[in-house]
């Protein structure tokens, strides 16, 4: 299963690249449904080999989540992948592009479930309902203002 989806806001690429950086900002883009928590002791020095633990509610269930970033080249990518967590393989990676006076986010994940024919439907509807909830609060952050554009997320199979 393939997920991608993209965002622009209005606010450059170096003011956009180091809010991502900054690891605790992620429980920032997450649903609070998800009960998102950071276990890894701060601060955390983001950089190529950094692990972070994290445990998520999804449905009820609470998770242990371990990743680490397996490449990081500022500003333009980096790459998270799950070592421990709900997907048999999840691997993330960030895009940024200075476009039209502001930033173009894109999102690429690669993911396999462990139950695909079961679990597919259920996890599509999340995948959709997260990454809004992520293109909207970054819209929050940094334009202040509600999106002009729905976000383009698009899961492939």
């Amino acid at each position: 299963m393939k997920l991608r989806a993209e965002t622009w806001v209005p606010a450059a690429l170096d003011e956009v690249f180091p809010f991502f950086a900054e690891a605790a900002n992620l429980q920032t883009l997450t649903p609070p449904w998800l009960r998102f928590s950071i276990r890894s002791s701060a601060p955390i020095q983001m950089g190529a080999g950094t692990r972070i633990e994290y445990r998520i509610r999804v449905h009820g269930v609470p998770m242990r989540w371990e990743s680490v970033i397996s490449a990081w080249e500022p500003p333009d990518r980096f790459v998270d992948e799950q070592r421990r967590g709900p997907y048999r393989r999840w691997v993330h990676t960030h895009r940024f592009f200075d476009e039209r006076g502001g930033t173009r986010l894109v999102d690429e994940v690669d993911l396999e479930l462990y139950v695909s024919w079961i679990a597919a439907p259920l996890v599509t509807r999340d995948l959709l309902g997260i990454f809004t909830y992520r293109h909207h609060a970054l819209h929050g952050i940094f334009s202040k203002a509600a999106p002009h554009e729905d976000p383009a997320i698009q899961i492939l199979s």
